[in-house]
């Protein structure tokens, strides 16, 4: 075999390796936060006072892992008009879980959680008490 065959069957074999890379890579799942990412960055501002409306609370909701339950704890359950707890993996969007926050005379709401997966998940709490929107986000190990 001479040199100009050996170039030009490196060139086929890497041509062959990019096209196999790129399939690959294109095959690949990208799994966003949220599906709607751009219309919640327009409304951020939101998000920042209901975050410094939880900061200005004389105690803050306390979101625990315990015995495959998730627990809010928290004192002034009774006033909350409605709350959802988000249970958000960020490196799997299918191990996503919700749950709706009631109002209720319990300081701790508990909920049955089925995970697939243990790792690191982030917890949202979002809650409107007396006309005020609240937010928390904890990190928590599964």
């Amino acid at each position: 075999m001479n040199w100009g065959k050996g170039i030009v069957v490196s060139f086929i074999v890497f041509a062959l390796f990019i096209g196999t890379l790129v399939t690959v890579c294109m095959r690949q799942e990208v799994s966003l936060v949220a599906p709607d990412y751009y219309k919640q960055e327009l409304a951020y501002q939101k998000q920042i006072e209901r975050r410094q409306n939880a900061g200005s609370l004389p105690m803050r909701p306390k979101i625990e892992f315990v015995n495959n339950k998730i627990t809010v704890s928290y004192p002034d359950f009774k006033n909350i008009a409605n709350g959802k707890l988000k249970l958000f993996r960020p490196s799997d969007a299918r191990l996503d879980q919700s749950f709706i926050i009631s109002s209720s005379t319990d300081s701790v709401q508990t909920f049955e959680i089925n995970l697939p997966q243990r790792g690191m998940y982030k917890a949202s709490l979002t809650w409107t008490m007396a006309g005020k929107e609240y937010f928390v986000e904890e990190t928590i190990y599964l």
